[in-house]
């Protein structure tokens, strides 16, 4: 009896599942990797070379729990970044002593990312287009204007030195925004009434409307969000790998969209939460990582990748179904 209780409550908490198979997962690509995948460096690399993907996987938490989507992120991502690599490329900001410098230039990237997901949100919440239609237009309209600006040109290394230091590998500094972004995004969902109103849209938009609650101004206000943390993430993206292209990153908006439904957000919206959310972007980030340390050869890897994707989230989905039949039975009773 106390086992089945036991199974109950795991089976019924989708992020205690996803924990425990994270734990099997890491368990089993030890082994076939030689003991080495366990290290602290490796631990390390996976965290630093996901930031990106970690970074923007909570704004479209907020996205997703609204029953929106955002795929023009990473156009947004390109076009803060190489904005301000061409300002280091060019020698705007010389002047400033490098910390200060350092911190302006994140500022203007999220400042940038901002004004690019006012815009979609407004076109969203006011011009009633759907969120896939006018997010794909976004996709090209903001990968272009980095072309537009770079002149198909690109900050190098030595165009970005001393701003690079703060992602280089053994620094810090992705480790913190990381941190301090999924405590403040924690603390935002669970005891904020802002945070209480995206569930409720998420769930019903109509009777969200009725109770009050201004949808759109939400809407926009969450697809800013998304803007900014995609901003965050270019100009985390020229630190880590010491450049600034228009066309990086190109295609990761499905890395983000994948590591926030395996960590049980809900693609129709209302349900989902930040620990889930950094649950499953470590999950895909150990996947991304194991399949070279174990021996597949690189035709196979995206194959096995999505095999693994899609198994994690049909579980999800008969998890999300056997809690559903209980709470009616309860009811029921």
């Amino acid at each position: 009896m106390k086992f089945k209780e036991i199974l109950r409550k795991i089976t019924g908490n989708h992020e205690v599942s996803l924990a425990l198979i994270l734990v099997l997962m890491f368990i089993v690509v030890d082994i076939l990797a030689g003991g080495t995948f366990h290290s602290g460096t490796n631990i390390a690399d996976i965290f630093r070379n996901n930031a990106l993907t970690l970074v923007m996987s909570l704004g479209m938490l907020l996205v997703l729990l609204t029953g929106g989507i955002d795929i023009s992120i990473t156009g947004v991502l390109a076009f803060s970044g190489m904005s301000i690599g061409l300002l280091m490329k060019n020698h705007v900001l010389d002047s400033i002593p490098l910390v200060p410098r350092c911190i302006l230039l994140f500022i203007i990237a999220i400042a940038i990312g901002s004004c690019c997901g006012l815009i979609n949100g407004f076109i969203i919440a006011k011009g009633k287009v759907s969120p896939i239609i006018c997010t794909l237009g976004a996709m090209y309209v903001w990968r272009g204007m980095a072309y537009i600006i770079s002149n198909s040109a690109w900050a190098s290394a030595a165009d970005v030195a001393g701003y690079s230091d703060f992602g280089k590998d053994g620094s810090v500094g992705p480790y913190i925004i990381l941190a301090a972004a999924f405590i403040v995004f924690f603390i935002l969902m669970k005891w904020t009434g802002f945070g209480r109103k995206v569930y409720a849209i998420g769930s019903n938009k109509e009777a969200a409307a009725i109770s009050g609650i201004n949808v759109d101004r939400v809407q926009i206000a969450v697809y800013t969000i998304m803007g900014s943390l995609a901003g965050l993430a270019g100009a985390l993206s020229v630190s880590i790998y010491a450049s600034a292209q228009p066309n990086m990153q190109t295609g990761k908006e499905m890395d983000v969209i994948a590591a926030c439904v395996i960590g049980g957000v809900s693609m129709s919206g209302g349900r989902g939460t930040v620990l889930g959310t950094l649950l499953g972007g470590i999950f895909y980030a150990i996947v991304y990582k194991a399949l070279p340390l174990v021996g597949l050869e690189s035709i196979w890897q995206n194959l096995i990748k999505g095999v693994i994707i899609l198994g994690v989230v049909i579980i999800n989905v008969v998890t999300q179904r056997m809690m559903k039949r209980r709470n009616l039975a309860r009811r029921e009773i």
